[in-house]
């Protein structure tokens, strides 16, 4: 058995879980209520990676939602999913953190940890082989920094060899819900860096873009952002869940896409995403899928790879998809010349190949297709993101704005400092893994 625990931290955590539970329900045949549908085949069916079987025959999510104010869990409680959920697994508090990284992480925060803790460990314990933890929060919240990175520091210290993946919602370049993102973030980054071996980021306003442009949505709403968010975890987990040609798991992610430890915040891109009409009109071979997740348009984080270098790429085809195929579309990848990896990678692709084509929620925007691909890179292009969040964040401490909202929750000032110190560093690391390939460039034009 290959178990993964999910836990979903903050209104974002909370709403992206909505969306991936409505889907894994779909994909394995449960119903709202947790029972199986009747004409549901078990035997090809594992359930058992993200639900738990009762003795009554019901199927509880293997998933922890917390929250510091109740509003957003509330809706869970009396949602359709309702009976879906172990009571016991929706945790919230009275209070919420107040987009402040430091209610989160020191004082409200402190009062829950310990609960949420204790209801992981309940769950781990019924788990024969547990993968690891697929943490999802978002970086500018106070719940979603404060506290996932409180929890991430004891995960680490409960389940040090576990796997821990971060499904991260990103500050948007240009849509912002809280003036003390960047902050957040950044604290928030320095604090989980040495825990989670993987933190996929998304960001809402490439999302955004993505459903106006292929969705033909004219104004986008979370559930549509968390829908597409859901399609993508479902690709990364399917491995787990259903059969396939080339199966991964969750290690196997981190031993081909973090060539560092520090460096592990891959791209994630995904195609096909089209609306019902222009479905009809598409061809989407594996060729077209491939050469489409390469542009910069499907992607989940605004940056421009065609001015960074690869390092490493996870192509997770689903659906109906042969070898042959796969291999075809990567060898025409590597003859283009904007598609450039860092020259101590020569082999750069890592293939899952998995038969269960991708679901679809009913009456959603998204049209049903027969395969997909969820590409996720490890490029140095993301760094630009970095480097965005840390501008504005210098912007904000040179005046010391907002600073004393932190202070006055227990945090010191010298923290704002080391954190930023820290990501100066990263952004570094990936300007060094960048220049390394240069220099051996110009070290090859010497010899000829």
């Amino acid at each position: 058995m290959r178990e993964c625990i999910s836990v979903h931290i903050g209104q974002a955590g909370v709403q992206m879980g909505n969306a991936c539970w409505e889907l894994y329900c779909l994909e394995h045949g449960i119903k709202p209520d947790g029972h199986l549908q009747e004409d549901c085949k078990s035997d090809e069916n594992m359930y058992t990676t993200f639900f738990q079987e009762t003795g009554r025959g019901k199927y509880v999510p293997r998933a922890i939602y917390v929250d510091l104010e109740p509003t957003v869990v509330d809706e869970v409680r009396t949602g359709h999913f309702k009976q879906l959920f172990h009571p016991e697994q929706l945790i919230s508090g009275k209070e919420d953190a107040a987009n402040n990284y430091a209610r989160g992480h020191y004082t409200i925060g402190k009062e829950q940890v310990d609960l949420v803790m204790d209801k992981m460990r309940k769950m781990a314990d019924a788990c024969s082989g547990l993968q690891g933890f697929l943490v999802f929060h978002s970086f500018g919240g106070g719940t979603g920094s404060g506290f996932t990175s409180l929890l991430m520091e004891r995960l680490s210290v409960d389940y040090g060899k576990k796997s821990k993946l971060q499904f991260t919602v990103y500050p948007a370049p240009q849509i912002s819900t809280a003036v003390v993102e960047p902050y957040n973030s950044i604290l928030t980054t320095h604090t989980t860096l040495e825990h989670s071996d993987c933190a996929f980021m998304v960001d809402n306003e490439a999302i955004y873009d993505i459903c106006r442009r292929n969705l033909g949505i004219e104004r986008p709403s979370y559930e549509n952002l968390n829908r597409m968010i859901g399609q993508v975890v479902s690709s990364i987990t399917a491995s787990l869940r259903f059969d396939g040609a080339l199966n991964v798991d969750l290690t196997e992610f981190q031993t081909n896409l973090v060539p560092y430890p520090r460096i592990h915040f891959p791209l994630v891109t995904y195609a096909p995403v089209l609306s019902v009409e222009k479905a009809y009109h598409e061809q989407l071979t594996v060729a077209e899928i491939t050469t489409a997740c390469f542009e910069p348009c499907n992607q989940m984080v605004k940056c421009d790879p065609r001015r960074g270098k690869y390092m490493a790429c996870c192509l997770l085809y689903r659906g109906d998809v042969v070898p042959k195929d796969v291999n075809a579309a990567i060898a025409t990848i590597k003859t283009k010349r904007s598609i450039q990896f860092v020259d101590w990678c020569p082999t750069g692709f890592k293939v899952g190949i998995n038969y269960q084509a991708p679901t679809v929620v009913p009456n959603s925007e998204m049209a049903p297709v027969n395969r997909a691909l969820c590409m996720i890179s490890n490029t140095t292009a993301i760094a630009d993101a970095w480097a965005r969040l840390n501008h504005k964040f210098d912007l904000m401490y040179s005046k010391r704005a907002f600073v004393h909202w932190y202070v006055g929750e227990g945090m010191e000032e010298g923290e704002f400092s080391e954190a930023r110190e820290d990501l100066a560093a990263l952004e570094h690391d990936y300007e060094e893994v960048a220049a390394d390939s240069v220099d051996t460039e110009d070290e090859d034009d010497h010899e000829y």
